[in-house]
């Protein structure tokens, strides 16, 4: 292998985000310098950019990598090129025309910075589940240059967000080129101007990712910012995002020469994609408005994320015209036509512009995320369609699922490699082949819990130290942040989105009962907390503070602990390491959730609120529950009464069962249950499972035009 040959591979598999899943070529890159590697955010492209050619070589001969390399290159040419996939056999109405996946935001990993939240993580699973699976998609998007905010704490716990400039050559993106080999440039028309975008491909294995960015010489100051935060700016900001994500998402489409037979929008920001697939339709067929929506909608899929009204965004009769003024000439709409596709009452003008709801008009496949979410939204969008009962309301329900190797701990891997079929990387929707990982010895599986329990605190501990040495704290601070949690003590995760409704002050209810759990002398409980609000959630920062603040009491000092700039990375020492996942949201605004998923994977225990997908997860023995998933109407009582039942449930069944060891420190109880989490959720809740279910009851009927009654069940 010559010089550059060996630099080549390495830059071609760096840009490509398959290696992110497979840990092979991930400790590939993380040999060539530990160290900067984790400064890096494991990013390849920033790594590689480091090292000359010849620099590469002699490190590669000090670690004789060059057969690694080799191996894994070969690897990764057999996986793009291989057409023996479960999508070549079931989905083979895509090929020629694929399915466009529309999100506004996309978690496929720490060193993109892309994404906020759980909507952005489940789309990123998404892509990378129908890449192995071999779903002929693509996936379009916004290239956010700030991405989403940095969090710190000011001295008194407040959160600070700070934005920084990404650098694009250190990305693992590409210009993308039209037809005639141009880079691509889009446009979308307002009224009061035109908007501009430039297009760049991100490679997620076999899925392409098309991420449009306004910051083009093209545009105004002010729209050349368009693009630069994620969930940033005002109503006016967002209308235009979403603009430009769902009007000039299709046109990139089109100028590149794909030609979708399904357009899957991912929560309403995207919903604009169906208007201008119909002003499309019209321009090039002839045909009328309505005659063009019920074609358009035959192909459009539409999943809705949340029951919380904050998640559905409105705009008012001024954007709306602003905006799609010139999409309404072409439609041939008057203004309260063109209005009343986003309203559930279209005769009252009063009534917002509501994005959820023109998703729903302009789509005959709708899905909710979990089966409890899907009663919700058939509730709550009842009016849409008031001439049906409750069931029969078009919306069906796909639950959420994870993206198995990028969640799995490599110990935790290596522990299925030995246990489970030789190919059941390709085969994790089959219940039968996860009912072997019940074969395990029950020291072999606490040891590799233990193993990933400590790195998880190592981790905590050098994050502290290095917070505490920026802020410049005085050098035995530093030492005593270097020493928090203990090994030994029951460690519950929190880790999410600061939003009221996920309470995650819950536990924190009963401060006196609180300390009596954490201090016990025989059998004592330790928290982690991360994650972040909104920058205009200030309810929100005020319970992220409480934590911090409750946190620097002598009582608890050191035993409950927050991990500051919740990431993908943080998460995934998060979810691997934890002894409980704490889960208590307030029933039922939890549309599904998808973080205890990723803790199933790596043998950690659920206590959660009966709400999302634990709500048809749990069976008594495989996790626990708070509460029976009763409600009140009011808050402050159901409130009340969910911190009574998480304290019972920690009192009486997690912290007992915990402790309770045999003459070699083994709880088997625990065990048990960890064997028995695996091995029945396991197969339900991952990403190929939900994948593979898009694929049968959306995307192959919407390519194929079935029946507007068809929905997802």
């Amino acid at each position: 292998m010559t010089l550059m040959s060996m630099h080549e591979k390495l830059w071609e598999m760096a840009n490509n985000l398959w290696w992110s899943w497979h840990p092979e070529v991930n400790n590939l890159f993380a040999e060539i310098d530990p160290i900067r590697w984790s400064q890096l955010d494991h990013n390849p492209v920033l790594l590689l950019r480091e090292f000359q050619p010849e620099q590469l070589e002699k490190r590669a001969k000090e670690l004789v990598l060059h057969s690694r390399v080799n191996w894994a290159y070969r690897r990764w040419q057999e996986y793009m090129a291989s057409t023996k996939t479960w999508g070549g056999t079931h989905a083979g109405v895509l090929g020629q025309r694929p399915v466009a996946y529309f999100s506004a935001e996309f978690g496929l990993h720490e060193s993109l910075p892309i994404y906020s939240g759980g909507l952005g993580i489940l789309a990123g699973d998404h892509l990378k589940s129908a890449s192995d699976l071999g779903i002929p998609l693509v996936a379009v998007g916004l290239f956010y240059t700030q991405g989403y905010f940095k969090q710190s704490l000011s001295p008194d716990g407040w959160q600070q967000e700070a934005y920084t400039q990404v650098e694009i050559p250190t990305l693992p993106l590409e210009a993308a080129h039209d037809k005639q080999g141009q880079e691509l440039r889009i446009s979308v028309s307002t009224r009061g101007g035109t908007i501009y975008a430039r297009v760049w491909r991100v490679n997620v294995g076999r899925v392409r990712l098309y991420l449009l960015d306004a910051n083009v010489p093209e545009n105004s100051d002010e729209d050349r910012h368009l693009t630069a935060r994620l969930y940033g700016g005002d109503q006016r900001t967002r209308i235009r995002q979403e603009v430009l994500l769902g009007i000039g998402g299709v046109r990139a489409l089109a100028a590149l020469g794909i030609q979708p037979a399904v357009i899957h929008m991912n929560e309403g920001h995207s919903a604009f994609a169906g208007l201008e697939v119909i002003r499309a339709r019209i321009k090039e067929d002839e045909v009328k408005f309505d005659d063009a929506l019920r074609d358009a909608a035959n192909g459009c899929v539409f999943t809705t994320h949340t029951p919380v009204p904050a998640g559905h965004d409105r705009f008012n009769n001024d954007l709306i015209e602003e905006h799609l003024g010139p999409m309404r000439d072409e439609l041939q709409l008057s203004h309260d036509a063109l209005m009343s596709l986003g309203r559930v009452q279209p005769q009252d003008h009063g009534e917002a512009f509501c994005m959820t709801v023109l998703a729903f008009k302009l789509s005959r496949r709708a899905n909710a995320v979990s089966a409890l979410h899907g009663i919700v939204s058939r509730r709550m969008w009842a009016s849409l369609w008031p001439w049906r009962s409750d069931d029969e309301i078009p919306i069906g329900h796909i639950t959420n699922g994870v993206h198995v190797p990028t969640w799995l701990a490599p110990q935790m891997r290596m522990l299925y490699d030995r246990v489970l079929p030789s190919n059941w990387s390709q085969r994790t929707s089959d219940p039968q082949m996860w009912a072997d990982f019940d074969s395990v010895s029950p020291g072999e599986l606490w040891e590799t819990h233990t193993t990933l329990k400590n790195g998880l605190i190592t981790y905590v501990r050098s994050r502290q130290a290095i917070v505490a040495r920026k802020n410049n704290l005085p050098e035995h601070v530093v030492e005593e942040l270097g020493n928090v949690l203990d090994p030994r003590v029951l460690t519950i995760g929190f880790a999410r989105r600061f939003a009221p409704y996920k309470r995650a002050g819950l536990i924190l209810n009963k401060l006196e009962l609180l300390s009596e759990l954490i201090n016990d002398p025989e059998r004592p409980i330790q928290l982690v907390f991360s994650g972040k609000a909104h920058p205009a959630d200030e309810p929100g920062k005020r319970i992220l503070q409480e934590i911090i603040h409750i946190s620097r009491d002598s009582r608890f000092k050191g035993k409950i602990v927050f991990l500051e700039n919740y990431d993908i990375s943080r998460a995934r020492h998060l979810v691997q390491g934890v002894d409980v996942w704490l889960n208590n949201p307030r029933r039922p605004l939890e549309a599904s959730g998808t973080s205890g998923q990723k803790v199933v994977l790596n043998g950690g225990l659920n206590c959660s609120i009966l709400d999302g997908w634990w709500a048809e997860a749990y069976d008594g023995s495989n996790g626990f529950a708070i509460g029976t998933g009763r409600t009140h109407v009011n808050s402050d009582i159901q409130d009340r009464r969910d911190a009574d039942d998480l304290y019972r449930v920690l009192k009486e069944e997690v912290i007992p069962l915990y402790y309770d060891r045999d003459r070699d420190d083994l709880p088997q109880a625990w065990i048990k249950r960890m064997k028995r989490t695996i091995t029945t959720l396991g197969w339900r809740f991952n990403a190929d499972r939900m994948v593979m279910d898009y694929v049968r009851e959306t995307y192959v009927p919407a390519a194929g035009g079935l029946s507007c009654e068809t929905k997802v069940r």
